[in-house]
């Protein structure tokens, strides 16, 4: 039977998106990928170069395209939350309003993350307010700015206005194969850990002890493509917000021996205080260009493999932070990603495609 949806992705560039157009085409959907500076890395993806702040270049570039399903997986980091806030929600709103007069779109699939249950890193790292975890999706929405709620309120007017219906999606740290990404757990880890087998150095835990000792578990961004289009096309599970990890939880004091095993180093694990991995690495930019050199790899800037501000984020966290996926549960979304392996196989991936030795 051939797949009559047509989808948009908003990001085909960043990690979730990426993974998400990969998956659209492997069940026959024709998947228009949307970002500013496209890439034609992945097969049978038609790219749109548009800016999601300028209504012009949005309407010139989605013109003679009537999209059924939008999946939008990204977002722009701003100096402050009120400047996140109002970026974020035009880069939602003005793609919703430009493509209102079509009538063509069933379904908008919107990534948001955590920060939806913990608020940004300021509020519970001073304030000490921790959310109960496992996070469960009934919780409410906590009385602080944050750009998630406004991107959902901008779904949820144009959705009474259009009829369309829609899912949130928020995952915990997404881990997977993409290059240049600001926001890249794996490829962060796999290159510092490049650098300390090439240096001798031991690849030392860089986050908080809360995080160290307590549970924790992540999303493989192949396990939220799988959500995100079982979401779009399943009628049970309209209208609804999902968490999504890869069902398994793990501890770090337990994985990061595990990771540096895999590239044959050694591990230092929380002595009494944080180590920010950003200024462990922040010096290393002519080791890696050495390194590339030597191994004929395919990136010399540190910078569009390593996110090390992002990883310490997740890392440094006060509190242990963990998942409850009762609502795509409960309504048969029963997926599932060994949290090792995930990382594993995006260190394969990224030595198989020369980014790490």
């Amino acid at each position: 039977m051939e797949n009559k949806n047509i989808a948009l992705v908003v990001g085909a560039t960043g990690i979730t998106g990426s993974n998400l157009a990969e998956e659209l085409i492997s069940q026959g959907w024709t998947t228009y990928g949307l970002s500013r500076n496209p890439n034609d890395t992945i097969k049978n993806l038609i790219p749109i170069k548009a800016d999601l702040l300028d209504i012009q270049s949005l309407e010139n570039a989605l013109e003679g395209i009537s999209p059924t399903h939008i999946y939008f997986t990204t977002w722009m980091r701003n100096d402050t939350e009120e400047e996140n806030i109002r970026v974020n929600s035009a880069l939602v709103r003005n793609l919703l309003d430009v493509l209102s007069p079509k009538k063509s779109v069933k379904h908008v699939a919107l990534v948001t993350g955590l920060k939806h249950y913990l608020g940004p890193f300021e509020a519970y790292a001073k304030e000490g307010k921790f959310p109960e975890t496992p996070l469960r999706e009934e919780q409410p929405r906590l009385p602080l700015p944050n750009f998630y709620y406004a991107q959902e309120d901008e779904v949820y007017k144009a959705s009474e206005r259009d009829g369309f219906t829609w899912s949130i999606h928020r995952p915990h740290t997404v881990v997977g194969y993409t290059v240049g990404n600001l926001m890249n757990i794996a490829s962060t880890l796999a290159v510092y850990a490049s650098i300390c087998k090439e240096t001798g150095r031991k690849m030392i835990w860089p986050g908080s002890s809360e995080q160290w000792n307590g549970l924790s578990d992540v999303t493989d961004a192949r396990i939220l493509a799988k959500q995100l289009v079982w979401a779009s096309t399943t009628d049970s599970a309209k209208n609804t917000a999902f968490n999504i990890a890869n069902g398994d939880v793990f501890r770090w004091k337990w994985l990061w021996y595990r990771l540096a095993d895999y590239f044959g180093i050694e591990a230092v694990g929380f002595e009494d205080t944080i180590r920010p991995l950003e200024k462990e690495m922040e010096n290393d930019q002519e080791i890696w260009k050495n390194i590339a050199q030597k191994h004929q790899l395919k990136e010399e800037n540190l910078q569009r493999l390593a996110s090390a501000w992002h990883t310490d984020l997740d890392l440094g966290r006060p509190l242990e932070v963990m998942t409850d996926m009762t609502n795509s549960r409960s309504l048969g979304f029963n997926k599932y990603q060994n949290t090792e392996k995930s990382f594993i196989e995006v260190f394969e991936k990224l030595k198989a495609e020369k980014i790490i030795p």
